[in-house]
């Protein structure tokens, strides 16, 4: 019938994840159900949430994502908000008028694709370093292979003065995801998180 809403039977995520996105407070219950579909009921053995929030001109944008390690996939959900410009709603607004409009996208990458899992920890005041610390700060960075990044530098023989043109080295690296996180901006269980779920993806390559 026109009108009605069908309702979908999503299955239900563990309680310390479902715990997570809604910590995360950035529409819980539809990155909720987009992680379950994704999932499919496939076990959970760690995951990652993580807010950032952005500037937009004068308008404040918040982005979700959502990193899940299941036995076979790493599963990544992300959604963000926008104006959408658009034509009016069904109910007859006018045309033109922006609406908030919410994307959410899932992505399942095979654990024997991914291709590399980077720690970028950030220390402050190394001189003082206290053993197992290992800082404040740190990026995860994922790479499956969706997105391959070229660095080009002149080359050079390594003789001063020398202006002869050498060509170019460079080297092609895949980052298809970081995410930085803080422990002060997010707090040290988010930091703690985030190293957790780095050991059990780098645990579970190449198997």
């Amino acid at each position: 019938m026109t009108g009605m809403k069908r309702s979908f039977d999503v299955p239900t995520l563990p309680v310390d994840l479902t715990a997570a996105i809604e910590r995360a407070g950035y529409y819980p219950a539809l990155v909720g159900d987009v992680v379950s579909a994704a999932l499919a009921g496939e076990e959970v053995r760690s995951h990652l949430v993580h807010l950032e929030t952005t500037f937009d001109r004068d308008v404040i944008r918040r982005h979700v994502t959502v990193l899940v390690l299941t036995p076979s996939r790493l599963v990544i959900a992300h959604a963000d908000d926008h104006a959408d410009e658009g034509a009016g709603d069904a109910d007859g607004a006018p045309a033109g008028l922006a609406e908030e409009v919410a994307t959410a996208t899932t992505e399942s990458i095979p654990l024997s694709a991914v291709r590399g899992v980077m720690l970028t920890h950030v220390v402050a005041d190394p001189q003082n370093y206290v053993p197992g610390s290992l800082g404040r700060e740190l990026t995860l960075t994922l790479g499956w292979g969706a997105v391959s990044r070229v660095d080009l530098l002149p080359a050079t023989c390594g003789e001063p003065g020398c202006d002869a043109d050498h060509g170019y080295d460079g080297t092609i690296s895949s980052d298809d995801i970081a995410l930085r996180v803080s422990a002060t901006a997010d707090g040290d269980p988010a930091l703690q998180q985030a190293i957790s779920f780095a050991h059990a993806l780098s645990a579970s390559l190449g198997r």
